[in-house]
């Protein structure tokens, strides 16, 4: 049986990732310092490997002492907000962490890479909808450090022939795919609204002036259920040896605007509540929506999960932890 390793496996989309693995066959094994991540969203019986993946020994030995056959790269600091008053920790974490994780993968002989990439690396597009080919203009350290490491990621593959690299990019992951496995960011707009909620306090909507349809702004929301999906079908399509991108959005193409998304949480979690308004910030395009086609074409992309649904298995991960 196939194994590969999930770097931040112990994390919200990297503990769906490990479960996306497990269904199709496929043993994931866990890297993870726990910095972010939770031990406890690690399936049982998955290996779990408590350590940081700026150390390339750890990795490599990881690597080789259980056979992978690739690496789904998903650790690192994803907090772009924090990321400009943190710029140094987060190329640390970032592109130093990528750097490491590389290294360890040719000291391993390991030639299978996907690599969790971000929306980011767009920074504000001057279009409506994002495809692959747009230019590259990150706006944080985060982003930055993420389109340093897709530059990492080619360069590999330059320099080593067998070595096969996806870069997967998305703007805001939602829901949970299992009440196991919930949403712990303190800067993410579902569990900002959620804990809002569970402290009876009245959420927030950060303008409501745009030039969108209700006045606020349209972004894209997958579901991170799917999201895994995608992953491995990244991962399987390398193993398989067909043709891919470098890179593929994984998008809506249509977005939801923070106001459905409002509308929604007071329906699904049975929270009647009107958020409250305040002035825009500053920086806020109205709308940024990525286009999934290509990966939906390769890489069995679909939006599987309405926003009530994305609510609702968001709220009920989470009360489950409560």
């Amino acid at each position: 049986m196939t194994t590969w390793l999930v770097t931040g496996g112990a994390g919200y989309i990297g503990a769906h990732v490990v479960r996306a693995f497990q269904a199709e066959g496929i043993t994931p094994v866990v890297i993870d310092d726990l910095s972010s991540g939770h031990r406890e969203f690690v399936p049982e019986g998955v290996e779990f490997v408590e350590g940081s993946i700026l150390d390339t020994d750890l990795v490599a030995e990881t690597l080789t002492r259980t056979g992978c056959a690739g690496v789904m790269h998903i650790a690192g600091f994803k907090y772009a907000g924090v990321s400009v008053e943190r710029p140094l920790h987060t190329y640390a974490q970032n592109v130093t962490g990528t750097v490491s994780v590389l290294d360890a993968m040719a000291r391993a002989g390991v030639d299978a890479y996907v690599f969790s990439s971000s929306a980011s690396v767009y920074g504000t597009p001057d279009v409506d909808i994002v495809t692959e080919d747009q230019p590259l203009h990150p706006e944080s350290p985060y982003g930055e450090t993420k389109l340093i490491g897709e530059w990492l990621a080619a360069d590999a593959v330059r320099a080593r022939p067998a070595l096969r690299a996806v870069c997967l990019r998305y703007f805001n992951v939602v829901g949970s795919g299992t009440d196991e496995v919930y949403d712990s960011s303190p800067h993410n707009l579902f569990p900002l609204v959620i804990e809002a909620l569970l402290a009876g306090k009245t959420p927030h909507i950060n303008g409501d002036d745009y030039a969108t349809p209700d006045g606020t702004c349209v972004r894209d929301y997958v579901h991170v259920a799917d999201l895994a999906i995608s992953h491995v079908a990244a991962a399987k399509a390398l193993a398989d040896g067909r043709e891919l991108l470098s890179a593929y959005n994984l998008g809506s193409g249509d977005g939801l605007s923070v106001a459905q998304i409002m509308d929604a949480m007071a329906r699904m979690t049975g929270h009647d509540f009107v958020p409250t308004v305040g002035p825009r910030r500053p920086g806020d395009p109205a709308r940024i929506v990525a286009d999934g086609t290509a990966a939906a074409r390769d890489l069995d992309w679909t939006m599987r999960w309405t926003v009530d649904e994305m609510v609702k298995s968001a709220w009920s991960a989470r009360v489950a932890h409560s």
